[in-house]
């Protein structure tokens, strides 16, 4: 998994708590954003509205590579992914939820 982050963002804070919390391992590609490395190619094939964070995925659903950004929409895909932080349970799920939205 790599997380791309950007040391300007305190967003990006979000994402990088909920990986060691759950244990998942990942490399980190840091962007400089006053240089603009959010709009260049190799980062727009990752995200194409050149927003962060963002995260690929190497072993996404059925083995394939998949992009994501948005740290709401990064920490329910990992935790479900994960099985941890999001209760069986659709009221605390619920509630859990709303504190990443």
């Amino acid at each position: 998994m790599t997380s791309t982050r950007s040391p300007h963002q305190t967003v990006n804070e979000r994402v990088a708590i909920a990986l060691e919390e759950m244990g998942l391992s990942y490399s980190v590609h840091k962007l400089n954003l006053p240089n603009g490395d959010q709009k260049r190619p190799e980062y727009l094939a990752i995200n194409p509205a050149g927003m962060i964070p963002a995260i690929v995925d190497h072993g996404g659903p059925d083995g394939k590579a998949l992009s994501l950004s948005q740290s709401g929409a990064i920490i329910i895909y990992l935790a479900e992914k994960s099985g941890k932080l999001l209760s069986a349970d659709a009221a605390r799920r619920a509630i859990a939820r709303q504190w990443v939205m």
